[in-house]
């Protein structure tokens, strides 16, 4: 294997992020369609949901199948595959009309993403070698995607009927073509993905699975305002179809800045502490935005999508760092639960508002991130945890180099002859001699 040069790494990765935008606009198209169910073919709120449910549903059953594949064999061929399929479900939706066949093309569509999202991340790893910002990279791709989703459904959807949803299968040929660029391109040192296997040591299941319950709390939160917050800006809000419509682009496009500044931030500060402080602010943020009323809520609509989303990458790294040894299975299980669980509480939230109304039936997600922060306390980085280490090793191997006598040892030979070092011998004449 041959290792590529740190610009075609780049290159790569921009590929490989490119896709992933592609893919996750399928996810966002399906939050973006639901009011055009309920307004369209008068859909009850719960049947919306029920329509996101049939695409989570078989996301969250096959993703984690995917991942443990990924763990035996390298399936590149996964991702086109995945990208195609996932486009080719939603632009079929909006041209059947029973609810059973939408609920089934819905379905497809989420087979297509569960299948590249760890196809997709164990690629990331081995592309960007472990590089936090490259990594963010490909989570930067999805957020784009799920940004990009609202606005080309109102565009087309809006202006045309669902009988135009085919149009939504053109970023998913896009994307295709790009993953058939990537290539063969691999890190700049091809090593890296197995060094760093090798190094971690045993995979540590129980923080994984305290992490994974912090993910189900932000998928949640994070589907249940996706799925939601288009009809409740124009329901108990009062804004007009437009302009509703553009909360849901606002909610995404604030989640790239996300998921860019946890990138960056997780050079600085442990990946656990950024965690526990993007919980802990959205806890009130949440609040603000459900029970502000105004404009204001605009604010906190982008502050809650970029609190929401800085955790989004690094619970994929921590992911992997928690299982080296599994790393198809941690990048399948958590972007798999980032979605797919939130997806299942939907039709909940969803017979609660028709019940209750959907003001009401939002308010309990406030509580969810708080929940998330209680289950992280404790956790440590690993990779902090190995570089703690490493330095320890450093020191107590330096202090075992020194004499008993406590003396510094000085660096270089013990002696050397006066000429060595710059002086010229000095040579014997017959007066020197007795």
């Amino acid at each position: 294997m041959t290792s590529a040069s740190p610009r075609s790494a780049r290159r790569g990765s921009r590929l490989l992020a490119y896709s992933h935008v592609t893919v996750d606009f399928s996810q966002g198209a399906i939050a973006a369609l639901v009011p055009f169910l309920v307004l369209e073919r008068g859909y009850s709120y719960a049947a919306a949901a029920g329509i996101v449910l049939a695409f989570s549903l078989v996301s969250s059953i096959v993703q984690p199948v995917f991942g443990a594949l990924g763990d035996k064999w390298q399936m590149r061929w996964v991702i086109p595959v995945s990208v195609l399929l996932a486009g080719a479900g939603i632009a079929a939706m909006g041209v059947v009309d029973s609810f059973w066949i939408t609920a089934l093309v819905a379905a497809v569509s989420g087979i297509g993403v569960a299948a590249f999202h760890p196809a997709g991340a164990s690629r990331a790893r081995e592309i960007s070698g472990g590089d936090h910002v490259m990594m963010s990279w490909f989570s930067l791709g999805g957020n784009i995607g799920f940004a990009l989703a609202p606005l080309a459904v109102a565009a087309s959807i809006g202006g045309l009927g669902l009988g135009a949803s085919p149009l939504l299968m053109i970023p998913a040929l896009t994307g295709v073509l790009a993953a058939a660029m990537i290539g063969r391109v691999h890190a700049p040192n091809a090593s890296a993905g197995k060094q760093t296997i090798a190094v971690a040591g045993r995979d540590d299941w129980r923080a994984f699975a305290r992490m994974s319950a912090a993910i189900m709390c932000r998928s949640i939160v994070f589907v249940g305002i996706g799925s939601f917050i288009v009809l409740f800006m124009h329901e108990d809000r009062g804004v007009g179809g437009t302009l509703a419509s553009a909360s849901l682009f606002v909610f995404y496009i604030g989640g790239a800045f996300g998921t860019a500044i946890g990138g960056h931030l997780a050079k600085r500060w442990p990946r656990t502490t950024l965690l526990r402080w993007s919980y802990l602010s959205a806890v009130p943020v949440l609040a603000g935005m459900l029970l502000v009323p105004g404009p204001l809520a605009w604010v906190f609509i982008a502050m809650a999508s970029v609190v929401l989303y800085v955790p989004f990458s690094l619970h994929v790294t921590l992911g992997q760092d928690y299982l080296p040894r599994h790393m198809g299975t941690a990048s399948g299980v958590t972007l798999g639960l980032a979605v797919s669980v939130g997806g299942l509480a939907s039709p909940a939230i969803g017979a609660l508002a028709d019940s209750i109304g959907l003001e009401y039936a939002l308010l309990p997600l406030i509580a969810l991130p708080a929940i998330a922060l209680l289950v992280l306390l404790g956790m440590k980085d690993p990779q902090v945890e190995k570089t703690t280490v490493n330095e320890t090793s450093d020191v107590t191997r330096a202090e075992a180099e020194q004499p008993p006598s406590g003396r510094r040892l000085r660096p270089g030979p013990r002696w050397q002859p006066r000429w060595s070092r710059g002086q010229q011998p000095h040579k014997c004449h017959k007066s020197d001699m007795p």
